[in-house]
């Protein structure tokens, strides 16, 4: 195992265009007030016609790239999360690798929902132990507007598009020219887990090999998202504090070692019991739910980049990331600045 495996560089993308609140009370019966109270989200990107779900990874690595000072052909590895890709094949990754040009690299596509950006530093620590001359791009996107139902106003108001990419490798790089997105973070460490028996609490069934369609037929209900949203807050809460405690614990850490927390952004209520929970100060949360929405496994990379970006995570900084997904999956890591 290498002595240090580090994010060097960041890169997030969000479509242009925004639906708001006010928006959406033209679409379902809501209202502002409705969201917000029970979500704190304000408003949520939503891809363009016509724009995948590579392209936002695309821009997002490319963003991550030149953070890290990195060009494209020295990656040995791609890995993309995400349960909304292009297609069923080719996989995302492929489909990345042929637009940043890459040769002879590993390249592949998985799926632990919303957890899934966490699980994917997770597998890049597993190959730098193999081979701790890998440089590994991590990316995770989602068009979640192409599996939300407009019609339900309990889950529609929830989810938005995002991608979000970071750099790994066993070295400290410096660009030669840096941007806000460019840092060193060590990966201090990192946990996963998952409990198949809360399965059913958030599912996406249509279209899969036990829900499939023949030609002609009608997409139901059954294509669409749909959630559990009292039983998944339960999990989510329970799961994403106790692998932060876990985490903490095996690391020899306190709360009081942790600058800023990024959890996934959910849903507000969600990260305001974690932050409790933890008996972290609030001040330390990064948040930016109320401007995307639930970009599933591009939430945490997507806060983590705004956050190195805004300056609200500086050099020297400990950070710990921590989400939840369908699954049900969680985990969480810690990182040096």
């Amino acid at each position: 195992m290498p002595d240090n495996i580090y994010l060097n560089g960041f890169g997030y993308y969000a479509p242009e265009r925004i639906i708001t609140n006010e928006e959406m009370t033209t679409i379902v019966d809501t209202s502002d007030e409705w969201i917000v109270t029970r979500t704190g989200i304000k408003e949520r990107h939503i891809v363009a016609p016509g724009e995948t779900c590579s392209d936002m990874a695309y821009a997002a690595s490319v963003k991550a790239l030149e953070a890290a000072g990195m060009d494209a052909t020295e990656l040995t590895a791609i890995m993309c999360a995400t349960i909304t890709g292009d297609g069923v094949v080719p996989n995302m990754a492929t489909k990345l690798q042929h637009r940043l040009g890459t040769k002879n690299t590993i390249a592949f596509d998985y799926n632990a929902a919303c957890a899934g950006f966490v699980y994917g530093v997770h597998i890049a620590q597993g190959f730098m132990c193999t081979d701790p001359s890998h440089k590994i791009l991590v990316v995770a996107g989602e068009v979640l507007t192409s599996r939300t139902n407009w019609d339900d106003r309990t889950t529609c108001v929830l989810f938005g598009d995002g991608a979000g990419a970071v750099v790994i490798s066993n070295e400290q790089r410096t660009p030669a020219k840096p941007t806000a997105l460019s840092g060193n973070a060590m990966l201090e460490g990192v946990l996963s887990s998952a409990d198949g028996t809360g399965g059913d609490l958030l599912t996406a069934y249509g279209g899969g090999s036990a829900h499939p369609y023949k030609k002609g037929d009608v997409v139901g209900d059954e294509f669409f998202l749909y959630m559990n949203g009292r039983e998944v807050y339960k999990y989510a809460v329970r799961n994403m504090t106790g692998i932060c405690n876990t985490l903490m614990e095996k690391l020899g850490y306190t709360i009081d070692d942790i600058d800023v927390l990024v959890p996934h952004q959910a849903n507000l209520r969600i990260i305001e019991a974690v932050g409790d929970r933890l008996k972290i100060d609030p001040s330390k949360v990064f948040i930016n739910v109320h401007k995307y929405g639930n970009t599933s496994c591009a939430s945490i990379p997507l806060a983590l980049g705004e956050a190195v970006e805004s300056g609200f995570i500086k050099p020297g900084m400990r950070v710990m990331l921590c989400t939840f997904g369908g699954g049900m999956t969680w985990s969480a890591a810690i990182l040096k600045f």
